[in-house]
């Protein structure tokens, strides 16, 4: 017979360690499946900056052991498996893993995303021998070489002023006019001595035998195309949701993100999702920890049968049931 609670967590980050802290917080038997290495794309953040409490920062790394640690001690049971598919039983949930089948009366999805990848010749057969998304982890391979960052968002610049500590000098190709990321990060990169920008530059194929040599460029405006020599290549261009668990039972959104409303409520009673999964994610570690408390609270809410505020029913478009 498959284990039995109240709330299945599917997900290691943030969003779902905060929603295992909650739930267990509110008296609720609750699993979270965490998975091969918990913390998610945090760990490979050498800076968060923005989180609460942290006003240096704090590393990816050590915010999301205390978080795991702390929804433990609050009654959290943690294991280290993968979601491998889910399907509706009764009134709850069957939940498939890597290691065995576990039954939910409720379901928060926290499964997060992972780092797109650019698509082009090159990349996967380079991968780990230039072509890399950790800054953090690959960084000090490259001292004192040329390093190029491909994207101009939060990820991209954060990471390129990881680079900076190492390399002689970190290229940004962004094929937008402007960067993208928050204002803090771009002042900062801007401001940087071993930071240029090439705008409207699009990366076409990467370049060399055994490790990167460079890339192949052209122009996002022009098309005119270029040549670049770099020694790695470290790729943030977006994220793609990890959302395969579910994609055969609900309605994803143009980027295969899940719609909730404000109560992370999907379209299916007793399913909630929580952080960069969900539709109109802010894509910030507190966000996604203020989105799995939220989770929580509402699956709880679910649970006990406790009626939904009107004006919470009146701005989802949805019913009673849910």
């Amino acid at each position: 017979m498959a284990d039995q609670f109240e709330v299945v967590v599917a997900g290691g980050g943030i969003a779902g360690l905060t929603a295992g802290l909650f739930s267990a917080r509110l008296g609720r038997t609750t699993l979270v499946l965490s998975g091969a290495v918990p913390g998610g794309l945090l760990l490979n953040i050498e800076k968060i900056e923005g989180f609460p409490g942290f006003p240096a920062g704090v590393a990816g790394y050590e915010l999301c052991p205390m978080a795991q640690e702390q929804a433990a001690e609050a009654g959290a049971d943690i294991r280290m498996t993968e979601l491998e598919g889910v399907e509706s039983a009764g009134d709850g949930w069957r939940v498939a893993t890597d290691d065995a089948d576990v039954e939910a009366r409720a379901l928060i999805l926290a499964t997060g995303a992972k780092l797109k990848e650019l698509g082009v010749p090159g990349e996967e057969r380079l991968h780990g021998r230039g072509v890399s998304h950790c800054a953090t982890c690959d960084g000090p391979l490259f001292q004192d070489r040329v390093i190029g960052v491909v994207g101009g968002g939060d990820s991209a610049l954060q990471e390129a002023l990881t680079l900076a500590e190492f390399a002689s000098e970190v290229v940004v190709l962004q094929r937008e006019e402007e960067l993208t990321g928050q204002a803090s990060y771009r002042m900062r990169v801007l401001d940087h001595p071993k930071i240029g920008i090439r705008y409207r530059t699009v990366v076409e194929e990467i370049l060399g035998e055994e490790t990167v040599t460079g890339v192949r460029t052209s122009d996002a405006a022009t098309g005119e195309g270029g040549e670049l020599e770099l020694s790695a290549v470290f790729v943030y261009v977006g994220l793609q949701p990890n959302s395969g668990a579910v994609d055969d039972r609900l309605k994803l959104d143009d980027e295969g993100r899940i719609p909730t409303d404000g109560w992370m409520r999907t379209e299916l009673p007793g399913l909630f999702a929580a952080g960069v999964l969900r539709s109109d994610s802010q894509c910030q570690a507190a966000a996604s920890a203020g989105d799995g408390a939220t989770a929580a609270k509402s699956a709880d809410r679910y649970l006990s049968g406790a009626p939904w505020p009107e004006r919470i029913l009146a701005a989802a478009g949805s019913g009673s049931d849910r």
